[in-house]
């Protein structure tokens, strides 16, 4: 989602007014209701700035991927809620019955925090909410992908990026299968956002094969991102920026191949480096 706004653009040492499209930021309120004592309850577990668009595949990533979800049927609506409000007449609450209350811990939750659209791990109420949640590691027998089509990668869902094109200024994750073919992209302002939106779709779609496929991110690999990945099971994340040092620990630690700097020419491999299949 975009909009135009008359920006003044220097070229040339002259200033000329021109119509440019620039993304939108939203906030948008996540609710989960369930029941506690045989009564419904509900609660505001996030806010976060987003573009609006995939909203209902941003709210099923975000429950799985911090595993207040453990599976889409645990999810028994969801639904907009509030008055269409702002510029853009767009209802920003989302709220998520859920029918997995026997294991749901509200008090562990601890998601009652702004998230901006760069950081979704900042304002969290304490540094326990950043907490390693997957427990098993991953099977370093898959996925196994060719050199070549990581390199490619980077082009591969910029060309699927339709708001990037417009706008330039916002984020995508794609999961690409073995062969180089997009299966799914999600764009967000917001990298986390992006990666939330994605998994939730595919997962919505049962079209996530972690044998045969991996991700890829624009921008910097963080621990956040990492830890998402982790959750569907994805074994190789690749990123055009550079990961950040606790994104490479934590990779480490649970035997995913994280690479940076992905470009046509080259890339880096900052973990396990066994499942990039080399030129011969």
């Amino acid at each position: 989602m975009d909009i135009k706004y008359t920006v003044s653009k220097l070229k040339n040492s002259k200033i000329q007014e021109i119509k440019d499209s620039v993304s939108v930021e939203e906030p948008l309120e996540i609710r989960l209701k369930y029941k506690k004592n045989g009564n419904w309850e509900t609660r505001n577990i996030s806010i976060t700035m987003r573009t609006p668009g995939n909203d209902e595949d941003l709210i099923r990533g975000f429950l799985f991927n911090e595993r207040i979800i453990e599976n889409l049927d645990q999810i028994k609506s969801i639904e907009k809620k509030g008055d269409e409000v702002g510029d853009y007449n767009l209802k920003n609450i989302i709220e998520a019955t859920i029918n997995n209350t026997n294991n749901l811990d509200i008090k562990k939750l601890k998601r009652n925090f702004l998230t901006n659209s760069s950081c979704g791990v900042c304002g969290k109420t304490s540094l326990d909410s950043i907490e390693v949640l997957k427990k098993e590691k991953l099977d370093l027998s898959f996925p196994l992908i060719k050199e070549n089509i990581i390199r490619k990668s980077p082009e591969l869902f910029i060309n699927e990026q339709t708001e990037f094109a417009k706008t330039g200024g916002i984020h995508a994750s794609s999961l690409i299968n073995e062969n180089g073919k997009i299966v799914a992209t999600r764009e967000d302002v917001g990298r986390h956002n992006a990666l939330d939106k994605l998994i939730g779709y595919a997962l919505k779609e049962n079209i996530i094969n972690p044998k045969k496929q991996f991700i890829a991110c624009s921008g910097r690999l963080n621990f956040e991102l990492v830890q998402k990945g982790l959750m569907a099971n994805i074994g190789l994340m690749a990123g055009i920026g550079v990961p950040t040092s606790l994104a490479i620990d934590l990779a480490k630690r649970f035997d995913m191949t994280l690479l940076g700097f992905v470009k046509k020419e080259s890339f880096n491999i900052y973990s396990n480096v066994n499942r990039v299949i080399l030129k011969n």
